[in-house]
């Protein structure tokens, strides 16, 4: 579609803002770093897994060094976080919600960007998933965390299914934004069904 890439770039950057402010909060409200440390954790956080996605597929140099706006973008919403985000009384929640809104994000424009790449159906599936918890997970080893898809409720299945939708979409030419924005909703609803009750992937049995 002609729109692809616009709305490619929408979702990324959007993406990005939602993990820059969640990798901020993060660095706030768990390991209480400076101004310094937030912003690093900010973009981290928010870049790290496109840098992963691109590198992977062989768009290089990544989007984050070619384009000043994803930067900016991760910079930005650092920032905000770290003046604002003290004013709120309870920091779990929002950080939550931003967290999934930049799984949902990026396991969608992870898996398109796999196919527009040349991968196939399911290289583009897993990369998708990559593409949502790799600034996460990178965030975590930094403040010495076991990394949230590890350790948390649902969080790498969603991404998995949000980038299942998006590479079926694709596939049978039926993908625009009111797919797109499905995808992400459906990975946005339950990873946040699984905080609210608690569930888990399988684990080993009498783990």
């Amino acid at each position: 579609m002609s729109n692809e890439p616009l709305l490619l770039l929408t979702l990324d950057l959007t993406g990005t803002f939602a993990f820059a402010l969640n990798g901020a909060l993060t660095a706030i409200r768990v390991a209480q770093l400076d101004v310094v440390g937030v912003l690093t954790l900010g973009i981290i956080t928010a870049l790290g897994g496109g840098i992963i996605r691109d590198i992977m597929i062989g768009s290089l140099p990544p989007a984050t060094f070619s384009d000043w706006r994803y930067l900016a973008v991760a910079a930005g919403g650092a920032l905000i976080a770290f003046f604002l985000g003290r004013r709120l009384d309870r920091m779990a929640r929002p950080i939550n919600i931003l967290d999934a809104a930049g799984l949902s994000l990026f396991a969608v424009t992870g898996a398109s960007k796999a196919l527009e790449f040349g991968l196939g159906p399911l290289q583009a599936v897993i990369l998708g998933a990559i593409t949502g918890v790799g600034g996460g997970t990178v965030r975590d080893v930094m403040i010495q965390r076991i990394p949230t898809v590890m350790r948390s409720e649902l969080y790498a299945i969603p991404a998995l299914a949000a980038a299942t939708i998006t590479v079926v979409a694709i596939k049978v030419g039926a993908y625009g934004i009111p797919v797109a924005v499905a995808a992400a909703v459906a990975c946005f609803l339950i990873r946040m069904v699984s905080l609210r009750l608690g569930l888990n992937a399988p684990r080993p049995p009498h783990a």
